[in-house]
């Protein structure tokens, strides 16, 4: 079972996903003393391939991250007869740097390293066919849904015999509950460690050691050690420490009088036998070398009896020195209290002495004056005392550290004699190894006879040996598998790279050329000829102006794969750029399609705010989103194509979210079926409507086009929900919107939000009311933020709210560029309808002075009908409406709204009265009329 590309999780909203991988391993970290494993929350990220981890699941910010798109993995096989240990693997990043990880179990350590590398497997091969493709995201993301997200959906030509060895290579293996989503809810497994001599458990007992040596100095004074990852405070207290190492020393020597001395190569613990019971090593190794084949172990130095004896030994010594510890401090402390009190006796009788001998015949203020200066020299006394021992106990402190100092030397001796020792027994077992393997030809006869005993050691040997020959297999595998990925995406990076070079090789060229024939025409305009049919540059303007209108740059067959698709056919969106007829109009709009592409490479602020989106997702990965003002500055600047999806749907399901938890499951499935089996009055409308509702954008083109579907079915489940409103001609666009990143469901729900949350009542009704109170809301706007240009208006009679009357209905679809429509999409959204009367005063405000210049009528409504298609710069727009406009509270426009709506309700009312009298006059007339007909018949009879 291979995980997706990072489902729903925490910070998702609601629905089906793959599940996302996740869960506990343990990181290597730390410096020194304090260098060891400590267990992380690890979440990958497919947006980036980042794995990023962090110190628990409800943690909103990551300590950091490892990027896998760039890392190679590694591990070593452990012996046989470890059992199911915890097994560290290596992460290879960029520049040399090493992370090792080990997670719980081999089995997590496998499905771990599998995930992973096919995580970065996908990455790479779908990164490397978006950027073949100009037109599609840079970045590939399955977060994208809806329409435009088939159009960032390659292809991938992969190598069919690098996709079978992959195949072939990998190993079947499932994750524990420590792997997953479930295993946030579990605690953070404790590391184990087994009981051997490495140098990294070496520096485990040197940061015990160091906690160990504030034993000895008193409660106040404190020592403070901080990792390089986190601070972490270690001050455990002086008792707490000694019980703890009691209670240490208790379980080792039990576990030695148990087990003996055969659990393990070396078992016994340098560090804490006393010096005179240590033997040297060599010894130990010699006397293991006169040993029989029968007692080859080196591990057994002595028997069960004498082991005993010597823990017991050991017992009744470390109780003996625990008893002569306490004797100490409790002489010291009698020793301070008989100082005290004989201080406090001498001070008392000089007292009584200098009252009964002195005081007579003095004066007063002469006494209180010796009272004060023998107050001073007894406190001087107290202080010179109090430095006295102060300075004995920091010399005290002082041998003490000498002789840990020593202790340590004197183990890291030890320790290294050990690992000499350890490796004598390695070449030694070598040896007996070759020697079994030479003499197993011989004598594969016998051995297979019935006759020939099999030892317990022996078959315990061949155990240990086929455990090992299996563990090497796997990882030879999965060495193969990763050398076998490596290679191929260094190929494909070597493959891109030349394609980038014929690319821009390509471009050089075109540029070259395109500079030569404006040079033609720079020096025809200097020097004009005087006959225009004899001008040398005619031709080259004719060729210019071809190549122009031309909707693909004319390119040899061989560089076809190399053009360059500067003005593409179709945007990221699916709107026709360049129309297909008029070649006047084609030249303006592909003009038009240069200015946005320059403008979107211009800016270099667009990087900054994808990696601010990036960050704060990331920060998202362990909790939900919530509404913030850092959200809302992030919207309004625009979200990236690739995390428009995610976000959009968020946004609605916090909208709607009420809704949809009293609606039984599977209401849209319901009512669409509802809706197919029974027409009801909108149908008709509705089928009418499908084809001219975008037919500018490719999805929705034709009649076979998937988003001609998806539009019908969304729009037919509403007027089945809403039958008051059933259908109005802007609902389609809305949702033909909508669907470009939302699935059915989730577009059916943003139309619920946008119709019965944001707009107010009766605004897509046969009345359109709440739209006619939304546009007097608006030219009290304009008249308070824009005065200067609501005054022209009104001096020339424009009325401008015909024009922003279809804004507002359909939230600016077919008025603007698309870039500034999705702009403006998702900050409306996130905030409501409070944004469309910003960007609507926005646009008014950006043209303000090309429309004080237009002196009549005609010409300022003919250029408030195309205007909007003019502007370009999204970021300077967006700025207007949410920086210049300010202050701009919601609470006003609620009681404009209010004020207006019973102006137009009483104005409706009278119209209404006036209709009916109106009706009423006309039956009476035509009553009359046929009265008067029929009496002329009468007398013509």
């Amino acid at each position: 079972a291979i995980p997706g590309r990072d489902g729903p999780g925490p910070g998702a909203s609601p629905g089906p996903g793959p599940p996302k991988l996740c869960g506990y391993l343990q990181k290597l970290s730390g410096k020194g003393p304090l260098r060891g494993f400590r267990s992380r929350w690890f979440v990958f990220d497919p947006r980036r391939c980042y794995l990023y981890y962090f110190k628990g699941p409800q943690e909103p910010l990551p300590l950091g991250h490892l990027d896998i798109a760039s890392a190679c993995f590694s591990y070593h096989q452990p012996e046989a007869g470890a059992g199911d240990e915890p097994v560290a693997f290596e992460v290879h990043g960029p520049g040399g740097a090493v992370t090792v990880l080990k997670a719980a179990t081999r089995q997590d350590m496998t499905y771990w390293l599998q995930e992973l590398q096919q995580k970065r497997w996908e990455y790479c091969n779908n990164l490397d066919a978006a950027q073949r493709d100009s037109r599609t995201s840079p970045t590939p993301s399955d977060f994208s849904k809806g329409l435009v997200a088939k159009d960032n959906v390659s292809i991938l030509s992969q190598n069919a015999s690098a996709e079978r060895a992959r195949n072939i290579l990998a190993v079947e293996t499932s994750p524990t509950d420590l792997v997953g989503e479930q295993a946030a809810s579990q605690p953070a497994p404790v590391q184990t460690s087994a009981i051997n001599f490495s140098l990294k458990q070496w520096s485990a007992e040197i940061k015990n050691s160091m906690s160990s040596l504030r034993k000895g100095s008193s409660e106040n004074r404190k020592s403070v050690f901080y990792t390089t990852e986190e601070w972490e405070l270690l001050d455990p207290t002086p008792k707490d420490l000694e019980d703890s190492m009691a209670l240490e020393e208790k379980r080792k020597h039990l576990a030695e009088g148990n087990k003996g001395l055969a659990s393990s190569a070396f078992p016994f613990d340098l560090g804490r036998i006393p010096h005179k019971a240590r033997r040297p090593l060599k010894e130990m190794i010699g006397s293991s070398k006169n040993r029989t084949s029968s007692d080859s172990s080196p591990t057994e130095c002595c028997s069960g009896t004498g082991s005993r004896l010597v823990s017991e030994l050991q017992l009744k010594y470390q109780s003996q020195q625990e008893e002569l510890e306490k004797l100490k401090k409790e002489l010291l402390s009698q020793k301070e209290l008989v100082r005290l009190l004989q201080q406090t006796v001498r001070s008392s009788q000089y007292d009584k002495y200098f009252t009964s001998h002195l005081c007579e015949g003095v004066p007063k203020d002469t006494l209180e004056l010796l009272h004060q200066k023998d107050d001073q020299i007894l406190g001087l006394n107290n202080q010179l005392e109090k430095l006295n021992l102060e300075k004995d106990s920091l010399q005290q402190e002082v041998r003490n550290l000498k002789c840990k100092v020593g202790e340590l030397n004197e183990r890291l001796g030890m320790l290294m004699e050990t690992i000499q020792a350890k490796d004598e027994v390695i070449m030694k077992l070598s040896r007996q190894l070759s020697e079994c393997e030479d003499s197993t030809a011989s004598q594969s006869g016998a051995m297979n006879s019935p006759t020939a005993p099999c030892t317990s050691k022996e078959l315990q040997e061949l155990d240990r040996l086929k455990d090992n020959l299996q563990g090497y297999k796997t990882q030879n595998k999965f060495l193969n598998k990763e050398i076998l990925e490596l290679s191929a995406l260094r190929r494909n990076a070597e493959a891109r790279e030349r394609e980038w070079q014929a690319k821009y090789t390509s471009l050089e060229a075109k540029l070259c050329q395109i500079e030569s024939k404006y040079l033609i025409l720079l020096q025809e305009m200097k020097t004009p000829v005087c006959s225009e049919d004899q001008s040398p540059a005619r031709e080259v303007i004719t060729q210019l102006l071809e190549d122009a209108l031309k909707a693909e740059p004319s390119e040899q067959p061989e560089q076809a794969f190399f053009k360059p698709h500067l003005v593409s056919e179709y945007d990221i969106y699916g709107f026709q750029t360049v129309p297909e007829d008029d070649d006047e109009e084609k030249l303006v709009a592909k003009s038009r399609a240069l200015d946005l592409r320059s403008l979107s490479l211009s800016e270099n602020r667009e990087i900054s705010t994808g990696v601010k989106w990036e960050n704060y997702l990331a920060s998202t990965m362990n909790r939900e989103m919530m509404r913030c003002v850092e959200l809302k500055n992030l919207i309004r600047s625009g979200i990236p194509h690739e995390h428009r999806s995610k976000v959009w749907r968020w946004c609605v399901n916090q909208h709607v979210k009420k809704f949809k938890d009293s609606a039984i499951p599977g209401y849209f499935q319901t009512l669409l079926q509802k809706a197919l089996e029974k027409p009801n009055p909108a149908s008709k409308q509705i089928e009418l409507d499908l084809l001219r509702t975008l037919p500018n954008n490719k999805h929705y083109s034709s009649p076979t086009s998937e988003g001609i579907q998806k539009l019908r079915n969304v729009l037919l489940a509403f007027s089945w929900r809403n039958p008051d409103i059933g259908y109005c001609q802007g609902l389609n666009r809305l949702v033909a919107i909508a669907l470009l990143y939302l699935e059915q469901e989730d577009a059916f729900w943003c139309l619920v939000a946008i119709v019965e949350v944001f707009m107010p009542r009766d605004y897509y009704t046969k009345t359109l009311l709440g739209s006619q109170v939304d546009q007097r809301v608006f030219k009290d706007l304009m008249s308070e933020k824009l005065p200067r240009l609501h005054a022209h208006f009104e001096q020339y009679k424009v009325d401008y709210t015909l024009i922003t009357f279809n804004w507002f209905l359909v939230v600016f679809v077919d008025s603007v560029v698309s870039d500034i429509l999705f702009k403006i999409w998702d900050s409306f959204l996130y905030e409501g309808p409070k944004v469309i009367f910003r960007f609507a005063l926005a646009l008014f405000k950006y043209k303000e002075e090309e429309i004080l210049k237009l002196q009549d009528s005609m010409s300022i409504f003919k250029y408030l009908r195309y205007f909007t298609r003019t502007i370009l710069d999204a970021r300077k727009l967006t700025a207007i409406a949410f920086g210049e406009l300010n202050p701009f509270p919601l609470r006003q426009i609620r009681n404009r709204r209010a004020w207006h709506l019973e102006k137009v309700r009483l104005e409706l009312t009278e119209l209404e009265a006036i209709r009916e009298d109106f009706l009423r006059e006309r039956d009476t007339c035509v009553a009359q009329d046929k009265r008067d007909l029929i009496s002329d018949d009468e007398e013509d009879s």
